[in-house]
């Protein structure tokens, strides 16, 4: 497949676009959490350990954007958010499996060496 652009960037093939909307350190994370039960936010930020408010926002927000997950408010004091994985999110998880099971192995293989 020839570069193409995708919402203002530019890719050199469908793997970097993957990357792009499933890869860094949390997107990933939150998708595995999500395919198994909705989820709140406190939820996520608690079990997710160190990420920062601003950065699962952010992660949050983008999984959303490109229609990994979605997003219910309810009108409540204080205000009660929940996640919930999309169909499109879950196509991912096959893919996370995977990635889950080469890392293990390649663990597993470099604990030998």
């Amino acid at each position: 497949m020839p570069k193409f652009q995708f919402e203002g960037k530019e890719y050199n093939n469908p793997v970097e676009l993957s990357l792009d909307i499933i890869g860094g350190k949390y997107k990933m994370p939150i998708l595995w959490r999500l395919k198994d039960k909705v989820w709140r936010y406190g939820e996520l930020k608690k079990d997710l350990g160190r990420i920062t408010h601003k950065m699962l926002t952010e992660q949050l927000r983008e999984l959303e954007h490109d229609g990994l997950i979605s997003r219910k408010v309810y009108p409540e004091v204080p205000p009660k958010v929940e996640y919930t994985i999309t169909e499109l999110g879950r196509q991912a998880v096959p893919i996370i499996e995977m990635l889950r099971k080469f890392g293990e192995d390649f663990y597993k293989l470099a604990l030998n060496k």
